[in-house]
């Protein structure tokens, strides 16, 4: 007999959260993997088997220690510490709604806070290396021109990786003015316009693929040999592949994935003096402040730069204090 901690996962995944919410495949397997994360940790560290585990044993001391667990086992960031702490909330949000009897604990649960953590800096390539790494496929070749392409999109679109993995030919628009229809999180589309060379290189993709013939608005743009999408990891690779083909050593030693591509775009559009607001847009941001971070890490270079500068020009120059001309003028004022 199901406990009732499963009857009620089960409705939260799949009634509440693919039914009624809408989410999306990637999304309930977010929330999923939490909970698969939470009954192995019940399993191993509580020795409580899953089909024991039930309501009344998940309280505010085994949720804490479920958040200690995967920094202490499972080397999970911060960050990652406080995803699966704001999927077990969405859980315990719902709950509270279909079974009064639980609010108290429900509430008590919810009342657990995130992890506070430093403000990381944002990861990006300058425009000179990014140059370098798009150009790094050699497109005299079949693959080269297909990874040429991949790149380039997913410079020019700062898509993320999934969004880019999803892309099939219908969302892409090569009349002027060219884009590309992104969807992102909670299914939302957006219309990121592309580049005169990016546009360049999808046309001759899609011709060289024949994908720009009738019948083929549904196929993946980019897919593997068995003509499926490729993943997050393929994609993932063909970024590493490149980078280590460079001849500059501050991308090969670099940590490059496809996100930095995405916060790099940001980047250069905000250097650029493109005002935030678009850059939200572009990049698929609900909140303006999630924006503003690369506004943040623009400043803080300059500060860096500005430091650096102040520090050579004033190397060679005396303290104020021990040059006797000075000292005397002051005190004759």
């Amino acid at each position: 007999m199901a406990t009732d901690f499963a009857v009620f996962l089960r409705r939260f995944l799949t009634a509440h959260l693919a039914g009624l919410r809408g989410c999306s495949p990637n999304t309930v397997a977010s929330y999923r993997d939490t909970f698969k994360l939470l009954i192995i940790f019940f399993r191993d560290d509580q020795a409580i088997p899953p089909d024991k585990l039930s309501l009344d044993r998940i309280d505010t001391t085994a949720v804490t220690g479920f958040l200690n667990w995967l920094e202490a086992s499972r080397h999970n960031s911060t960050s990652t510490r406080n995803q699966r702490l704001a999927a077990v909330a969405s859980f315990y949000r719902w709950l509270q709604s279909q079974d009064p009897a639980l609010l108290a604990c429900c509430q008590d649960i919810l009342a657990i806070p995130a992890k506070k953590q430093t403000q990381l800096a944002v990861h990006h390539l300058s425009v000179e290396q990014t140059r370098r790494l798009l150009a790094a496929p050699d497109r005299s070749t079949r693959h080269g021109r297909r990874d040429a392409t991949l790149l380039a999109t997913l410079y020019d679109t700062a898509a993320r990786v999934q969004e880019l993995a999803d892309l099939a030919v219908r969302d892409i628009r090569l009349q002027p003015p060219a884009l590309a229809v992104l969807t992102g999180k909670g299914r939302k589309t957006r219309h990121v316009p592309l580049t005169e060379n990016t546009a360049a290189l999808l046309d001759t993709y899609l011709t060289e693929h024949g994908l720009n013939m009738t019948g083929h608005d549904d196929h993946p743009l980019f897919f593997n040999q068995h003509r499926s999408k490729l993943s997050r990891g393929g994609i993932a690779w063909i970024t590493r592949k490149y980078q280590t083909m460079t001849a500059d050593p501050t991308l090969a030693n670099a940590d490059i994935t496809p996100h930095t591509l995405r916060h790099s775009k940001a980047m250069h559009l905000y250097e650029a003096g493109i005002p935030l607001p678009y850059i939200r847009d572009i990049l698929g941001h609900v909140d303006l402040s999630t924006t503003e971070i690369y506004a943040r890490a623009s400043t803080e270079a300059k500060r860096r730069a500005l430091e650096a500068a102040y520090t050579i020009v004033t190397d060679d120059l005396p303290e104020w204090n021990q040059d006797p001309g000075l000292l005397n003028w002051l005190a004759n004022l």
